[in-house]
């Protein structure tokens, strides 16, 4: 089982990095860097809620996947939970935390997954997986922090 936990400073408060998480539009451009991209049967715009799907469709280790996720858990402005319902994995969980603190949010992901292939998703998990979970999640994080960001200086 692989998991990660990535945290990123966002000098926004709470609730607006909670919102742009959930913020349909915010996800793709956070995303945008991957070439990925939105695709039903997920919400296509608005903002997610408990029990929605997001979908990304996208190429990774040359091999195009699609990534369905189900909203399982909402506590705003704290918390949400995605889970996997399909995609390469055997599962996947990834938990969104929003955390107050002085001038701005600490947003924690905490990812857990089980890689498919039995032994051979482990070795791939451990060669190279994680790394590029690690890569994606921090990547995404940051582009979601120059949203909130610009956001809260237009505001």
């Amino acid at each position: 089982m692989g998991r990660i936990t990535i945290e990123t400073f966002i000098a926004a408060p709470p609730e607006r990095c909670f919102d742009l998480a959930l913020d349909v539009e915010a996800h793709r451009q956070s995303a945008a860097f991957s070439g990925e991209r939105l695709v039903p049967p997920g919400k296509l715009s608005g903002v997610l809620e408990l029990g929605d799907l997001v979908a990304f469709e996208g190429v990774h280790f040359g091999i195009r996947q699609r990534f369905v996720a189900r909203i399982t858990k909402i506590d705003r402005p704290r918390s949400f939970t995605d889970e996997m319902v399909q995609g390469i994995f055997r599962s996947l969980s990834h938990v969104h935390e929003f955390h107050a603190k002085a001038g701005g949010t600490l947003m924690r992901d905490e990812l857990e997954w089980i890689a498919p292939l039995g032994i051979l998703g482990r070795i791939a998990d451990k060669l190279f997986l994680e790394r590029h979970m690690r890569w994606f999640v921090t990547t995404k994080q940051q582009h979601l922090k120059k949203i909130a960001e610009s956001a809260v200086s237009l505001e």
